[in-house]
């Protein structure tokens, strides 16, 4: 069984948190199976309803007006008894409940037992769930396993990864052959992907024949929800927009081109689906900013915007095996740029950063700029021998005003630094992650004798 990082979370609300805990994300990415691994390994006494394959329970949960009222409806549907102070109650599909958020402050309160959620198209269905109380119900989001949770399926050893890190962080070469390795590792990434189900049947069979059948039907899945919550006004589009993704990442700026799904189309018109899809967790939007100074949301373009698929093995599967063969030879010279800058957008989000990429008739193009440190990182995205050549980079890094100190260049060459530019291979992008500035203690000024 693959260790997912968010177990470690989940353990740590167990032991010191009251409130209900809600899981989200995308369909296939893990969340019933890691919400039973942890209760059954922190020997949790749970009961599970799953409110999609008994819809009749949906209507009992809105009629529950007491705690009492909740479990009497409940052990209809039980295989097990209810033991206040004790039981965990586990609601799977919980998007099929829209009153969510109205029920949520009455159950933790009363106390008599432990609440988990988990559903997929939270951020579509459920846009109240925001709303609940402060202070009754803590969130985490999955995402596909990211390239270390995926290294569990080579050994991958903490000494290994303690000997990575250090190269990440003094900047020193890795060993040749270990570097060479990582790079065979991480393409095979590239082709699987980190879906649960498709990596499970990789390290069963090594079979990438099996994996591509896993992703067609995770993609059949995808358009099925597609249909079933699609709206009048999302309806021509949601489809034809995600089948248009890997198209869009192979043109030279990867921009989503809204007159490739209607002639004349606005943003205005379409905006719905593009949220929706990413709501759903089954995309990612990559903002354009109009300059790359902190805050970077003040300067986003909420209309000029890549759209990256949420799993790099699905996006190379639907290219066809062609890419997928080219991945396995050593073949330096093959340009696997959409790959690379998808799984370049897909690590950064798992791990806790707003994606934001810059461009300028003047300048060029930014791969990605992200906030890291408290500073600007551009960080570009190179695939192939010509990692070195990066004018855009170089044209806004001498930019007195944007007051950029450093950059990253992402690639499948070894690390080198070359003034303040650093060259990392894109493996190591497992070690870019958020880290939250430390706000200083504040005194406070005592006003009672100010006139």
């Amino acid at each position: 069984m693959l260790y997912r990082k968010i177990e470690k979370e989940i353990c740590k609300w167990i032991a010191n948190d009251k409130k209900a805990l809600l899981i989200d994300g995308a369909r296939q990415v893990g969340k019933t199976y890691i919400i039973r691994k942890v209760l059954e390994n922190e020997n949790c006494e749970y009961i599970e309803f799953n409110l999609l394959k008994t819809p009749s329970l949906v209507d009992l949960l809105a009629k529950s007006e007491t705690v009492d009222d909740l479990i009497a409806n409940l052990s209809l549907f039980a295989d097990k008894p209810f033991h206040r102070g004790k039981t965990f109650l586990f609601f799977d599909e919980i998007q099929e409940f829209k009153e969510l958020a109205t029920k949520i402050k009455f159950w933790v309160d009363e106390g008599s037992f432990r609440y988990v959620f988990s559903g997929s198209l939270l951020g579509v269905e459920l846009k109240n769930i925001k709303s609940a109380p402060v202070g009754y119900l803590k969130t985490f989001t999955m995402y596909p396993l990211d390239f270390e949770e995926f290294l569990q399926i080579y050994n991958f050893s903490q000494d290994l990864r303690a000997s990575l890190y250090r190269s990440f962080a003094e900047r020193k070469p890795v060993n040749e052959s270990v570097h060479e390795r990582m790079m065979q590792i991480f393409n095979m990434y590239l082709n699987v992907g980190g879906m649960p189900s498709v990596v499970e049947t990789f390290k069963e069979t090594r079979n990438l024949e099996d994996v591509i059948a896993e992703h067609n039907d995770i993609v059949m899945q995808y358009k099925k929800d597609f249909t079933r919550y699609e709206t009048e006004d999302r309806k021509p589009y949601l489809t034809k927009i995600y089948d248009l993704i890997p198209a869009e990442l192979n043109n030279s700026n990867k921009r989503f081109n809204f007159a490739d799904l209607k002639k004349g189309l606005q943003y205005s018109r379409s905006e719905d689906n593009f949220i929706w899809l990413a709501n759903a967790g089954v995309a990612l939007p990559v903002y354009n900013v109009a300059a790359p100074t902190i805050p970077l949301l003040l300067n986003a373009k909420s209309s000029l915007f890549k759209l990256f698929l949420s799993d790099v093995g699905m996006l190379t599967s639907l290219y066809g095996r062609a890419t997928k063969k080219q991945l396995l030879s050593d073949d330096q010279d093959i340009n696997n740029g959409a790959l690379y800058e998808n799984v370049v957008a897909q690590e950064l989000k798992v791990h806790g950063f707003k994606l934001y990429y810059y461009n300028s008739k003047k300048f060029g193009e930014l791969d990605f700029v992200i906030e890291y440190k408290g500073k600007v990182l551009p960080i570009e995205v190179k695939s192939g021998k010509n990692y070195p050549r990066h004018s855009a980079l170089s044209n806004v890094m001498e930019i007195s005003n944007y007051s950029i100190e450093e950059a990253f260049v992402l690639s499948n060459f070894n690390v080198e630094v070359k003034g303040n530019i650093v060259y990392y291979p894109i493996y190591m992008l497992m070690f870019i992650e958020e880290e939250g500035i430390k706000l200083p203690e504040v005194d406070l000024v005592d006003l009672s004798e100010v006139q």
